[in-house]
C-alpha cells in the first residue's frame, strides 16, 4: 500500500473536449472548460495549471507546464451515455452497456403518472422537462394550495418531485419518492434517479430549493471498487451526493453538503483530522446543476476559480502518504445548444507530495481511476480499466 488515504474529487460536468464518440451524441466540438474560458475572457486556475490542466486542452488563462507538480491526462468514456450515474459507475469499474431512459421530449407516460398518483394519494402537476427553479416559480403556489406533486424531468435520466418542505413535509416527500423509485424499477420506465427537490418560501417571488435534496438511484448492477474496498475492510467516506449515486453500496460513512464550497471544506477537514485508511470520495455538483444546465459560463467560471483556491488548501493539507485524484463524470458545455450534458473527455489530475510530473496520456476508460485505487490497496480488480499507479513516482 503506497498511499494510506486517497482523496478523489469529481468536478461534476467539467469536460475537456470532444472525444471520438462525441459526434454520436451530437456533441462534436463541445469543450466545457475551453469554451467557458474563451467566452469569459479567460479563467484563473493556478492550482490546476500547476497540476498540468493546461496540457489537456486549450484553456485561455491556463498555460501548459513542463515542470509542474502533478501527473495529468484525460480519459475517454467507454459506456453508453453521458449522464451522472453512467460516469460514476464507470469511474469505479463498471461498463454501462444500456443507457438509462430519458423522457425529456414527452414527459412521463400517462400510465406511470396514474400509478404514481394512485400509490401516493396525490395528484401530479407539471410532468415535463423543466428547470427546477423555474417550475417551482410556475407551479409552487398551486402546489401549496392543493398539495399536488410537481413532477418534472430534464435531459438526464431522472424523475424529480418538488414539494414545499413545510406545507407538504420533508418525510412525506421522501416517502412519495420511494414510491416513485419502486414504480420506476419497471424496465419500460426505469430512470437512473428519482430526486426529491424540497423548497421553501411563500410565493413565486421567494421560492428557493433547500439542501435537503435526496437521490434514489438504481444500485450498481455488480460490485464496484467501492464495494471491494468496503469488503476488504477499508474506509469509504462519501461526501455530497456520492452515497446517493451508488445507492449506498460500498459506502462506510456519508456526509451531506449544501454547496461545492462546503464539500471542499468537509474534505479539507477530513484531510486534517481524519485517521482513516481508504478512500474519501467527493462530488461537486454545483458546476453541473447551477451553471452547466443553466448555460451560465460566467457563473461556471467563478465557481471553478473558487474551487481552485480551495484545492490549493487541500494540497497544502494532505500528508506525505496521501494521494489526490481529480476527474469528471461527463461534460456540460454552457455554451452548447440545449441544456443537456455533453459527451467529452474528462480530466485526470493527480497530486501527491514530491510527485514527479508525468503525462498519463489518454486513458481508454474512466475506470483507470478506480483500478489505480484498487491496486494501491491491493484489493480485487475490476474487469475494465488499467492502473496508472506505477507511473506515479515520488521523490
Amino acid at each position: 500500500m503506497r498511499f494510506k488515504r486517497i482523496f478523489t474529487i469529481v468536478i461534476d460536468s467539467v469536460g475537456c473536449g470532444s472525444e471520438p464518440n462525441s459526434a454520436k451524441y451530437g456533441d462534436e466540438g463541445a469543450n466545457t472548460i475551453s469554451h467557458i474560458a474563451s467566452s469569459c475572457g479567460g479563467v484563473k486556475l493556478p492550482t490546476m495549471e500547476a497540476l498540468g490542466y493546461g496540457n489537456l486542452t486549450e484553456i485561455l488563462g491556463v498555460k501548459p507546464v513542463k515542470n509542474g507538480i502533478g501527473a495529468y491526462g484525460k480519459a475517454q468514456e467507454i459506456s453508453l451515455g453521458k449522464d451522472t450515474l453512467t460516469g460514476h459507475f464507470e469511474i469505479m469499474g463498471l461498463n454501462v452497456t444500456k443507457p438509462f431512459q430519458t423522457f425529456t421530449d414527452t414527459g412521463f407516460p400517462d400510465a406511470l403518472i396514474k400509478e404514481l398518483e394512485e400509490k401516493t394519494g396525490y395528484k401530479v402537476i407539471g410532468n415535463c422537462a423543466a428547470s427546477g427553479t423555474e417550475i417551482i416559480k410556475e407551479l409552487g403556489e398551486e402546489h401549496m394550495k392543493t398539495k399536488a406533486m410537481i413532477v418534472y424531468t430534464s435531459s438526464d435520466s431522472v424523475l424529480q418531485i418538488a414539494c414545499h418542505e413545510e406545507v407538504f413535509g420533508l418525510d412525506e416527500l421522501y416517502r412519495v419518492c420511494q414510491v416513485a423509485r419502486e414504480i420506476c424499477m419497471k424496465p419500460e420506465w426505469q430512470v437512473g434517479r428519482i430526486i426529491a427537490r424540497p423548497f421553501i418560501g411563500t410565493n413565486a417571488n421567494d421560492f428557493k430549493r433547500t439542501s435537503n435534496r435526496h437521490d434514489y438511484a438504481v444500485s450498481p448492477f455488480k460490485n464496484t471498487t467501492l464495494d471491494n474496498l468496503k469488503e476488504s475492510g477499508f474506509d469509504v467516506i462519501a461526501l455530497g451526493k456520492i452515497s446517493d449515486i451508488y445507492n449506498g453500496c460500498g459506502i462506510t460513512k456519508s456526509v451531506r453538503q449544501a454547496s461545492n464550497q462546503e464539500g471542499m471544506e468537509h474534505m479539507i477537514e477530513i484531510a486534517k483530522t481524519g485517521n482513516f485508511t481508504g478512500l474519501c470520495y467527493l462530488n461537486l455538483v454545483d458546476f453541473d446543476a447551477l451553471y452547466g444546465h443553466r448555460r451560465d459560463p460566467k457563473g461556471y467560471k467563478q465557481c471553478l476559480e473558487e474551487f481552485d483556491t480551495q484545492l490549493q488548501i487541500l494540497l497544502d493539507t494532505i500528508n506525505k502518504d496521501d494521494l489526490v485524484l481529480i476527474t469528471a463524470d461527463h461534460g456540460n458545455d454552457p455554451t452548447w445548444r440545449g441544456t443537456d450534458h455533453t459527451r467529452e473527455y474528462t480530466p485526470v489530475l493527480v497530486y501527491a507530495k514530491n510527485l514527479k510530473p508525468v503525462d498519463l496520456g489518454i486513458r481508454k476508460t474512466f475506470a483507470d481511476l478506480g483500478q489505480t485505487i484498487a491496486e494501491n490497496f491491493n484489493i480485487k480488480r475490476q474487469e475494465i480499466g488499467t492502473s496508472f499507479l506505477d507511473k506515479l513516482i515520488t521523490e
